[in-house]
């Protein structure tokens, strides 16, 4: 394994600990471009992933040094790793990005970037917490509930809502009856076929509990076991990619403890972003407890990944709809997981999927990019709704709380009769045999 960690960085060169044997894995042939968001869109070579690699090896080869320029063709890179899955040469783009701009990140000296205080409170308070976000949005759930929320939206009043956090409101989808707190554990319906462990997550459980539940309901159909175990918490990926990978560190350390791997044939996740992170461990942290990481990221199976595995028992529900599946990317192109989410929909009885133009490429959500960049981030929502528009599709299906969140968004916006749904949300509704 080549040695990715940096805290060999310094204030002069943070990819002073960059491997560079990953620079030179590059050879430029320029294929990554057709599939990276921000090229397509900016069309600049430096804001794409060809571009980007030459930045830092620069600076890693101490030709020059990183410019404010320079850095933010960097900070404009959503970190989707598409180029990664189009990369002929096996070009690890993500090893190199992000431990760059943690190093940037951690060795700023600004005061103000030292301290932002929608990242210390609100990103790194608030989010990985999904307790305190229902407690913090009840006020707002009420508005929804009554209609104030809905009229504010329509009339573009959320628009007067400064910064980030006008954004951040704006993502909030429609209240929806969360259900009840998780058990500790749910038994296997029929004939038992496998014991796993299900990981919840933060925003996930705050926003999604309902397609946690649908999830749940779907492993027992084929024959699960299912512990969730109490002391788990936000899979680190929060603070990792907000620059705090010791925050993150800490987080994936309390999710080692909690986790007891030799009672599992799989921890079970439904939510890209947080699978990717997970399964990638003993990847971002060189210590003693590397091999303990390896051991639970090896035990990390996406929720599609783990059925299409065990071999899902067909649901028997038909579903008379026309759907299309956008790939989140932290699916796509970090776990490598496109062909399993469209094999388990295709046992679907009724159900049309037609393919999405431009799959592939990012929405604009890319975790908390669409609150930092909102100029891109708006502008890769509105092409992927337009491609979404273009299927004719009733229902559209994403894996990832981002992803749902982003695209939800921009059907309201657009005041488009889209149904935006995980695919276990609809394999739920089959096997219950309900209809939408």
């Amino acid at each position: 394994m080549i040695d990715t960690h940096y805290d060999n960085a310094n204030d002069r060169n943070p990819a002073a600990g960059i491997a560079e044997e990953l620079f030179l894995n590059c050879i430029h042939c320029g294929l990554c471009t057709s599939t990276c968001p921000t090229f397509i869109e900016s069309g600049d070579e430096n804001d794409g992933p060809r571009g980007r690699i030459q930045l830092m090896r620069m600076v890693a080869e101490d030709k020059c040094e990183l410019t404010a320029r320079m850095r933010r063709h960097l900070e404009l890179c959503l970190d989707c790793r598409a180029c990664e899955t189009a990369c002929p040469s096996g070009v690890e783009y993500g090893r190199l990005i992000e431990p760059f701009r943690l190093a940037v990140q951690e060795s700023d000296k600004q005061i103000e970037k030292r301290f932002d205080w929608f990242r210390e409170l609100i990103l790194f308070q608030l989010f990985p917490y999904a307790d305190r976000m229902r407690k913090l949005l009840m006020p707002v759930r009420f508005l929804q509930r009554v209609g104030i929320f809905g009229a504010a939206e329509r009339l573009g009043l959320l628009k007067l809502i400064p910064g980030r956090l006008g954004r951040m409101i704006t993502l909030l989808p429609p209240p929806v009856k969360p259900g009840p707190k998780l058990p500790k554990f749910l038994p296997a319906v029929g004939r038992k076929r496998a014991r796993v462990a299900f990981f919840v997550g933060c925003v996930a459980d705050a926003m999604f509990r309902p397609t946690h539940w649908a999830t749940l309901r779907v492993l027992q159909q084929n024959g699960c076991d299912i512990f969730i175990p109490p002391g788990q918490g936000c899979c680190g990926a929060i603070r990792f990619h907000a620059g705090d990978s010791q925050g993150a560190r800490k987080q994936s350390d309390a999710n080692l403890v909690a986790f007891e791997l030799d009672r599992y044939d799989a921890i079970v996740v439904n939510h890209a972003g947080c699978g990717a992170i997970m399964k990638e461990y003993g990847l971002h942290w060189q210590d003693g407890l590397q091999p303990h990481r390896e051991k639970f990221a090896a035990k990390v199976k996406d929720i599609h990944e783990f059925l299409d595995e065990l071999g899902m028992v067909p649901p028997s529900g038909r579903i008379e709809a026309t759907a299309t599946y956008h790939d989140a990317c932290h699916l796509a192109h970090a776990q490598s997981i496109t062909e399993p989410p469209r094999r388990l929909l295709a046992k679907i009885p009724g159900l049309k999927l037609i393919d999405l133009p431009e799959t592939e490429i990012c929405c604009g959500s890319a975790g908390t990019y669409n609150l930092n960049e909102a100029e891109m981030s708006d502008r890769l929502a509105r092409r992927k709704l337009e491609n979404i528009l273009s299927t004719g599709a009733e229902i559209v299906l994403t894996a990832n709380a981002g992803c749902l969140l982003q695209i939800q968004r921009e059907v309201r916006r657009n005041g488009c009769p889209l149904k935006v749904m995980h695919p276990m949300d609809l394999l739920d509704l089959s096997y219950r045999g309900e209809s939408l």
